[in-house]
């Protein structure tokens, strides 16, 4: 599903129109990405968590010609699903599993 998908999915179920539908959307996603920025933690029950996680600074090779590259520390978005996604995930999956559907494997 992409951002467009979305966002066409929230026209449809709360009967606006594609551009509010989009406010919407663009809003959560920039509450989101400025919680994150902040340091802060996202949580969303039922649904799961975000957050950022510290790399630390690292010696890496560059692919093309070997050489040696200092990759600075850094934060990096985190997302972890809730126990209750997590089932309905697999639920769907053991449903269809038993109906003889297959489902694509991520």
């Amino acid at each position: 599903m992409t951002k467009a998908d979305l966002i066409e999915e929230v026209s449809r179920v709360v009967e606006m129109t594609r551009k509010d539908s989009e406010v919407i959307v663009e809003a959560i996603f920039d509450s989101i990405v400025k919680s994150l920025r902040t340091g802060d933690k996202i949580e969303i029950r039922g649904f799961g968590s975000f957050r950022t996680r510290q790399r630390q600074a690292r010696v890496g090779r560059n692919p093309k010609t070997g050489t040696r590259v200092e990759v600075p520390s850094k934060r990096i978005p985190y997302f972890k699903p809730s126990k209750e996604l997590k089932d309905l995930v697999n639920h769907a999956q053991a449903v269809a599993s038993t109906q003889g559907e297959s489902v694509p494997s991520a």
